[in-house]
């Protein structure tokens, strides 16, 4: 099968959040996307600058970006949809958060979305589709050429662990403390297209994958296959599906403006004739295990002796490497951010910080006022 990547001219940006409803009184999830897509739908915020679109589950709603050249303007993009969004939901008696899981609802509760694509998904695979109640952040990245793409997506593997760190936001699971930094990790890994991606050498390799899955009906599309990162042909993009929700709009341009950087100084490899760097599958499944497990304080794996860093300190490192390639770009200070986040300790130390002096409904309150106010509460960086 002959799949036709779309390429970018440029190292373009575009975000997806998806978000979580929550009903102001319960703070339970509330089941009320379609209610609050038609009332966009109908409002004078109806129109094209407000990019909200239905998820797997009634309790989420999932914006998006356009085409963006800048981190700056990705977030410009959001923060217009979210601003559009909250009145709306609060005539709906719901607020907006965004992070890994909710830290009590039961996947049970939820309204599974009138989508027949998602009816599909469910009647195929049952059980571990119906414990999607999981939030995520996307980043696509544009890229020049489909070698590129597939070459890019073996080489950012590498980076799953960084970005886990930075972004983990799920250690509650239905009520009780998973003792994970991500949670929503491992939930999502229980589908079979879902996780790492596969190590693949060609364009023409992805495509002999992909025409065997949909030849065997293991897929319908390739949009089915929901690796961690991933060739996105349509939009000529490599799309990075590692992120957690995370609660505040700065720290998803962080994680955007590490996206675009490592993109960036990729393809200026690529450029100069340089091979990109393929770590080894056993080191990248090893590395993600433990960013999911410890976050911030997980030791990985280096090389093939066995060495370790934190990934505390690769994180550092790795964003003075790019800061020059994030001043090219003009999103040094949203690059930047990401040692902020180290400092002021990602969300889910946040979350178990709040709890431990409170309880999981203050958590809920606590991850609602960060997505308003921009502003992270409490934490033990």
């Amino acid at each position: 099968m002959n799949i036709v990547f779309k390429a970018s001219p440029r190292a373009s940006v575009g975000v997806e959040m998806e978000l979580e409803l929550v009903d102001l009184t319960t703070r339970q999830l509330a089941s009320k996307g379609s209610q609050i897509l038609e009332a966009v739908a109908l409002s004078s915020a109806g129109d094209e600058a407000v990019r909200a679109k239905p998820e797997l589950m009634e309790c989420t709603i999932e914006i998006n970006t356009g085409v963006c050249d800048t981190v700056a303007d990705a977030r410009s993009d959001l923060e217009s949809t979210i601003a559009a969004l909250v009145p709306l939901c609060a005539d709906a008696g719901v607020a907006l958060m965004c992070s890994g899981t909710h830290p009590f609802s039961h996947w049970v509760d939820q309204v599974i979305s009138p989508d027949p694509r998602y009816g599909r998904l469910i009647e195929t695979m049952q059980w571990p589709a119906r414990q999607l109640q999981i939030f995520g952040i996307h980043v696509h990245v544009g890229v020049r050429s489909a070698e590129r793409a597939v070459a890019m997506a073996g080489a950012l593997a590498g980076y799953i662990p960084h970005f886990l760190a930075l972004s983990a936001s799920s250690p509650f699971w239905l009520g009780q403390d998973t003792g994970l930094a991500s949670s929503r990790s491992k939930i999502f890994e229980q589908l079979p297209t879902a996780g790492l991606p596969y190590p693949l050498g060609s364009w023409q390799d992805f495509e002999g994958f992909m025409t065997t899955l949909i030849n065997a009906r293991a897929i319908d599309s390739i949009r089915e296959v929901w690796w961690d990162v991933r060739p996105h042909p349509n939009f000529g993009t490599v799309e990075l599906r590692i992120c957690d929700g995370m609660p505040t709009i700065s720290e998803v341009c962080a994680v955007a403006a590490l996206s675009q950087c490592l993109v960036e100084w990729m393809d200026s490899l690529c450029e100069r004739g340089f091979a990109l760097p393929q770590p080894k599958q056993w080191i990248v499944r090893e590395n993600k295990w433990r960013a999911v497990r410890h976050g911030v304080e997980a030791e990985i794996i280096v090389d093939e002796d066995g060495d370790l860093v934190k990934v505390r300190e690769a994180v550092a490192s790795l964003v003075e490497e790019l800061s020059p390639v994030a001043q090219r770009l003009g999103c040094l200070p949203e690059l930047r951010h990401c040692l902020t986040i180290l400092e002021t300790g990602p969300s889910y130390l946040r979350q178990r910080d709040v709890a431990a002096s409170g309880s999981l409904i203050d958590v809920v309150d606590a991850l609602v006022t960060e997505l308003a106010t921009d502003t992270p509460i409490a934490g033990t960086g």
